[in-house]
């Protein structure tokens, strides 16, 4: 999991993961609570937590173009992922394999 962390690809997957699970908590949660049953407080405090991780997200997004050389167009993908309901889930596939080729790239030959 440390090794994970350490690459742009790795931090921008797991970022992704928990923005997503944070507005469909929004989207699913909080404004239903809100709307049916008057209780604006959760959007309030999840939205913030979502506005917070998207802001990561975006700076994640960033450090793969620039760490990386991502194509705009990829960038572009990403971004609009973030703000579609599981967008971030279904760019997970493909950041995975990635993710999964750059390290295979990278590893070690063992003889």
């Amino acid at each position: 999991m440390n090794r994970f962390l350490f690459h742009s690809l790795g931090r921008l997957r797991l970022i992704g993961l928990v923005e997503g699970t944070s507005f469909l908590v929004l989207l699913f949660l909080a404004m239903p609570l809100k709307y049916l049953a008057g209780m604006p407080q959760y959007v309030s405090v999840v939205g913030a937590l979502h506005g917070a991780l998207w802001l990561a997200y975006v700076a994640a997004i960033v450090d793969v173009k620039l760490s990386l050389d991502w194509p705009l167009k990829r960038c572009a993908v990403a971004l609009v992922a973030s703000v579609l309901p599981f967008g971030p889930f279904v760019l997970e596939r493909s950041l995975r394999v990635e993710h999964e080729q750059r390290e295979a790239e990278t590893a070690p030959v063992r003889v």
